[in-house]
């Protein structure tokens, strides 16, 4: 029996993932297609039951936003939010802005691949040249931060991502589960992997084929000591969810025209 009950979503898609490019940590807000699946992502989890206590995200608005419409299908605007940059998606450097299908092009499926969904390689920093430096560190979300500007990353590995975020899972989120109380975290592709490498102690050779489509629910039952007890579940149709994980294994290819 599960102690523990958690739901984690990946944000309904974004202008730019639909645009096929690193969007990491410049702000987006959710696309059409991206308002439905969140909007879609409400009305299954009301009518599986679900009932929230608390809701986590990260600073970036299409993971919030995710949250509102979520929790408006359900009838639940109402519970409470707590944000962090500690949620944030991964920090992709200087491959921010860039198109990945051109990137595979350019320098191969398989780097392409590594870049997006190995465990611990660092793509290339962001530096004040690139064209979104300024808005990204000149946002005032980040000046409200636990950490000065300059501990802010420049770019950062999957590894990286689970570093940053697990004092934020075992000062702030933990402790509610703890409680009791059935949580909802609403955040990216890469800050849930690390969190279900965490709880499922998923390998670092494996993590790499971990891939989470967005506006998702992922239903984890954990035991006494927030262990997985079994493979996270995708709550929808299954057909429809394995479509959508394979539109974004995808993303990281060459087009067929360009091969």
């Amino acid at each position: 029996m599960a102690k523990y009950r958690l739901v984690l979503v990946r944000h309904g898609e974004g202008a730019w993932n639909k645009e096929n490019r690193f969007c990491s940590w410049v702000d987006q807000k959710l696309s059409n297609d991206g308002i439905k699946e969140a909007r879609n992502c409400g009305k299954h989890l009301k009518a599986l039951g679900f009932e929230f206590d608390l809701i986590f995200t990260s600073v970036l608005s299409r993971s919030i936003q995710t949250a509102w419409l979520i929790l408006e299908e359900m009838g639940q605007e109402w519970v409470p939010m707590q944000s962090s940059w500690r949620l944030n998606e991964r920090h992709y450097g200087a491959l921010i802005g860039l198109n990945r299908a051109e990137m595979a092009l350019n320098h191969g499926e398989e780097q392409v691949k590594i870049w997006r969904r190995s465990y611990d390689v660092t793509p290339p920093p962001i530096t004040e040249s690139h064209p979104y430096y300024e808005e990204i560190y000149s946002d005032r979300r980040y000046k409200c931060s636990d950490v000065s500007w300059d501990n802010l990353p420049k770019a950062e590995s999957l590894k990286d991502v689970l570093d940053r975020l697990l004092p934020y899972w075992n000062e702030k989120i933990v402790p509610e589960l703890k409680s009791g109380k059935m949580i909802l975290i609403s955040a990216h592709g890469n800050s849930s992997r690390a969190l279900l490498k965490h709880m499922e102690g998923i390998s670092d050779e494996d993590i790499v084929n971990v891939t989470l489509p967005t506006g998702v629910p992922i239903l984890l039952e954990l035991d006494e000591n927030l262990h997985a007890l079994g493979p996270h579940q995708f709550l929808g149709d299954q057909e429809a969810i394995q479509a959508a994980i394979k539109k974004v294994e995808d993303q990281g290819k060459v087009k067929s025209a360009e091969k």
